[in-house]
């Protein structure tokens, strides 16, 4: 390994403020997610009836969930925003505006009049904010990982990255908990409220955020006047084979989410396999679980490397896409809790966990907010109209068709881990060890 490719780590034993860097973006990645997947379970539960009501329940399913995907498509251009500004003006801006951003929307969908009260405006607002809703969480990501694992310690990359990843868990957890109590209130409130309430995590997020650290390593780039004119042109140009490589990685984790969980929702409601409360609290299981799972398997990757988690979780993906529908169909709650843990805190955390170090270690310092977040959120095309895709195939094949794309998707990340390269292999943890002995050399 170069001392060029060991120095874009950052600090050898990390910066003090690693730890809190660390949380602090952890927590914006819980509002974040608190936000975004609040929409994937209302659009699940509730848009249809109330902003395409005079369709066909399975149409208006579709069109609650092609909603759900122009977020995710609009996701890739805040990516490209925000890795260009992560880049060039620094990774903590990005932060505070891609939450103010996010934030203000999703408070807005809370507000938003329905079909009913004034026809087809309802559902171009809709579309409106969670176009912004995208950009935003676009932006999001980026940001929030490469502060972590900027000032983290070289041997600890995995396990402060992964405090940002439990984010999402948490966030997840926070928004099933407030739509397992809002269900209860019936009419509009059951979805108005979980949006609304999201203006009190938005402002502690902000006041978390806003005392937070620069990256060094951007601070380094910066003084080195290594900051490049177009990051992203840059990046594609030299490193669009780690890009393609990247989406296909994401692309298990974040599609075959959609189908595990997004998709899930819909078809144990569809399919009388469970009431709504039942779905939720098999969602709160899995999600709290999630959060020490996704710390687990991160730490993991410090010790093995990246790229062996990976490889074994995705060939595990393959046969569970049809097992996990095999365990719903039966009816049992056990058996349906038992699929959302596995298929949340195996297949989803694990390489969530792993991620988090691996995509900044695939692109140098001056072009790594914009190669991470153009591989990380170009997927997110894929994710965001699979429930859509998943619903066509359930209507034309029966359950075998969301089994099968399940089991596809995890085919894609094996195959993108075999081709990707180890970051953190024997090499590359010995010459930490080596670097860490020479810092309390000369620190002694």
């Amino acid at each position: 390994m170069s001392d060029d490719a060991l120095t874009m780590r950052g600090p050898v034993h990390g910066t003090p403020d690693a730890k809190r860097v660390a949380i602090g973006s952890g927590v914006g990645a819980v509002i974040e997610t608190y936000d975004f997947i609040g929409f994937g379970t209302a659009a699940a539960l509730y848009f249809g009836h109330a902003f395409f009501p005079n369709s066909s329940p399975v149409a208006g399913t579709l069109a609650a969930f092609a909603t759900l995907g122009v977020g995710f498509a609009a996701r890739p251009l805040g990516g490209i925003i925000g890795g260009h500004l992560g880049d060039k003006v620094g990774r903590k801006p990005v932060l505070v505006a891609s939450l103010i951003v996010m934030g203000l929307a999703t408070f807005a969908i809370g507000l938003l009049p329905t079909y009913a009260a004034v026809g087809v405006l309802a559902p171009i607002l809709l579309v409106t904010v969670r176009i912004i809703q995208g950009l935003a969480f676009g932006a999001e990501w980026g940001g929030a990982i490469l502060m972590s694992y900027e000032h983290a310690p070289w041997k600890q990359k995995g396990r402060y990255t992964g405090m940002v990843q439990a984010g999402f868990p948490v966030g997840l957890l926070l928004a099933n908990l407030v739509f397992l109590v809002s269900v209860h209130l019936g009419g509009d409130w059951a979805w108005r409220v979980p949006f609304l309430a999201s203006i009190v995590l938005v402002i502690v997020g902000l006041i978390i955020r806003a005392k937070v650290p620069e990256s060094p390593v951007f601070e380094n780039v910066k003084d080195k006047g290594a900051i490049v004119k177009a990051p992203i042109v840059e990046v594609v140009k030299k490193d669009w084979r780690n890009i393609v490589r990247g989406i296909g990685l994401r692309i298990a984790e974040t599609a075959g989410y959609a189908v595990s969980i997004t998709y899930m929702i819909s078809y144990l409601k569809s399919a009388e396999l469970a009431t709504k409360t039942e779905t939720l609290v098999a969602l709160c299981i899995a999600s709290f679980l999630g959060i020490f799972a996704t710390m687990a398997w991160a730490r993991l990757t410090d010790r093995v490397g990246r790229r062996p988690v990976y490889i074994a979780v995705c060939a595990f993906g393959i046969p569970f896409g049809v097992l996990m529908f095999l365990l719903v169909n039966t009816g049992l709650m056990v058996l349906i809790v038992a699929t959302f843990v596995i298929a949340y805190g195996v297949c989803q955390n694990a390489l969530a966990g792993a991620q988090g170090a691996w995509f900044p270690e695939l692109f140098t310092a001056n072009t790594r907010a914009s190669g991470a977040s153009l591989a990380y959120q170009i997927s997110a095309m894929v994710s965001g109209f699979t429930p859509f895709i998943t619903t066509l195939l359930y209507e034309g094949f029966g359950w075998v068709g969301p089994a099968l794309l399940f089991s596809g998707y995890a085919a894609i990340g094996l195959w993108a881990a075999l081709a990707t390269r180890e970051t953190w292999g024997p090499a590359e943890r010995k010459a930490a060890d080596i670097a860490a002995r020479q810092s309390h050399a000369l620190a002694g």
